[in-house]
């Protein structure tokens, strides 16, 4: 099939797949020093899609060796800017110029539609590589103002050895937020993928090399996060660790850090979002789309998902019919390697269980279910989770304060502002949040008085690179995509010069 509107075509493109499995260290593609593999396994039918290398100490051992050795080299670290992004385009491109294979080796390895995949993650990649490259020569120092018999200038350096811990949801985007600002600053790093996705992170290495990449900058050592993850976060020659997944593990790379050497932490660990719909509301359904989107995209498994529906008393009723309707008609779970379709399962079936669980508390908690719930009886040999809606959803309910990182939509009534505000921050988490409203002064206080790092006024999930993306509370402290974070893989240096008399 040469058609890539069709299911067929991709199917035949998956069939095609051939994965690289091994670790990627010092250039080269090489397996566990004590040979353990570990299965991923395709989430919409049950498959096992490869045996991949399962990285212990050790191999995170030989990884930062190259990088440190790579590093000292000066081989990056003191290339020419401009060579340096001269590099980091061609990676670029050469993503671009690997869209298919990208995206098809994702939807296999963590449900996510291809649609997705093609228009959101891929193209999200290969963008965030571009922009950071285009930084290469931009960073400057300074000379500050001193006395006449000194010269006082700052240097801005990189760190040294960058581990970076990168989630499941967006295997290929997340990786790229976070190597585009380490890579153009003129660190090595080591990259490990979840274990849930593993299988883009080594083409992203291996495209690197072919962009002109010295070897030893860019490893990937793949492996389970409670032994290589822990690794690479406990090594003492590992400058900085850039995370995003849970709150518990964020935890542990602070607690890590402690235990080592005191690297440097950033992290971004999920949300419980709110959108705020108030009473004046202009345009109620194009209000609810936008809800829907910000929920049920990617099956919910999104740390910015909108998943707390705050909606004003007075157009309650109307917005969870039309909820009901919108998400019926544009969220049906399906196969993911078919265009056409805009849900595809969770990542594995333990997280399948997981979100199944979490919407039976919200039944045996007195909520009131609007919506889907369950498993869709065409698709019970995959991970699959439909579309659910909750109404008569209270602030205690463990819907309403826990992430569940799935498909399951909470709406809880609120009488103005004042009481939306409240329960919008009354949460352990703080990463994003929206709100609909005519009312310029209500947008305005909002954006100063909610406790979340992304807010959106009358829309949801806008934005670009000048974006930053990161949270407050436990949501985390980093921030990706923007010029922001490339002071995160960076360090200034004070050189203080006695001239004389």
């Amino acid at each position: 099939m040469t058609d890539p509107t069709t299911a067929a075509y991709w199917h035949a493109r998956a069939a095609a797949l051939k994965f690289e499995t091994g670790h990627f260290i010092d250039g080269a593609f090489v397996p566990s020093l004590d040979g353990r593999v570990f299965e991923t396994v395709n989430p919409a039918t049950g498959a096992v899609l490869a045996e991949v290398a399962a990285g212990s100490a050790a191999d995170v051992e030989r990884a930062v060796a190259s990088a440190r050795r790579a590093f000292r080299s000066g081989v990056w670290s003191r290339m020419d800017p401009r060579a340096r992004l001269a590099v980091l385009e061609k990676f670029s491109a050469l993503i671009e110029e690997n869209a298919e294979l990208f995206a098809v080796t994702d939807t296999v390895d963590m449900g996510k539609p291809i649609s997705e995949m093609l228009n959101i993650d891929v193209p999200g990649s290969y963008t965030a590589i571009k922009f950071f490259a285009e930084t290469a020569d931009k960073l400057e120092g300074a000379v500050t103002s001193t006395a006449a018999s000194a010269l006082h200038y700052i240097l801005r350096q990189p760190l040294g050895v960058v581990g970076l811990i990168v989630p499941w949801n967006y295997p290929l985007m997340m990786a790229a937020w976070k190597l585009g600002p380490a890579l153009v600053t003129g660190n090595s790093v080591v990259l490990k993928p979840a274990e849930q996705s593993p299988l883009s992170a080594a083409l992203l290495a291996k495209l690197f090399i072919e962009a002109g990449g010295p070897p030893g900058v860019l490893n990937v050592v793949q492996g389970v996060g409670e032994e290589a993850g822990k690794a690479l976060a406990l090594h003492n020659d590992v400058d900085k660790i850039g995370f995003t997944g849970s709150v518990e593990v964020g935890k542990l790379m602070m607690i890590y850090s402690g235990q080592s050497n005191l690297k440097r932490v950033t992290t971004e660990c999920g949300g419980k979002s709110p959108q705020i719909v108030l009473a004046d509301v202009e345009d109620l359904e194009t209000t609810v789309s936008y809800c829907v989107n910000a929920i049920y995209g990617n099956q919910g498994e999104v740390c910015s998902a909108g998943s707390r529906l705050l909606v004003d008393e007075s157009v309650h009723g109307d917005f969870v019919a039309l909820f009901r309707e919108k998400a019926a008609a544009g969220f049906n779970p399906g196969d993911p390697l078919d265009p056409a379709t805009t849900m595809g399962p969770l990542v594995t079936s333990q997280h399948q269980k997981k979100v199944l669980s979490m919407i039976d508390s919200g039944r045996s908690e007195g909520a009131k279910l609007e919506l889907g719930g369950g498993v869709p009886s065409a698709l019970n040999q995959g991970c699959y989770v439909e579309p659910t809606l909750f109404s008569g959803v209270s602030p205690s309910m463990t819907i309403a304060r826990e992430e569940i990182f799935g498909p399951v939509a909470s709406v809880l009534k609120v009488n103005g502002i004042e009481e939306a505000l409240s329960l919008a921050n009354n949460t352990t988490f703080g990463l994003a949040a929206s709100i609909w409203t005519r009312d310029v002064s209500t947008a305005l206080r909002f954006g100063r008085d909610i406790e979340a790092g992304i807010v959106w006024v009358n829309c949801y999930d806008h934005g670009d690179m000048t974006q930053p993306w990161g949270g407050f509370k436990q949501s985390g402290n980093g921030r990706d995509k923007c010029l922001e974070a490339l002071t995160q893989y960076t360090q200034t240096k004070s050189v203080w010069v006695n001239i004389g008399a």
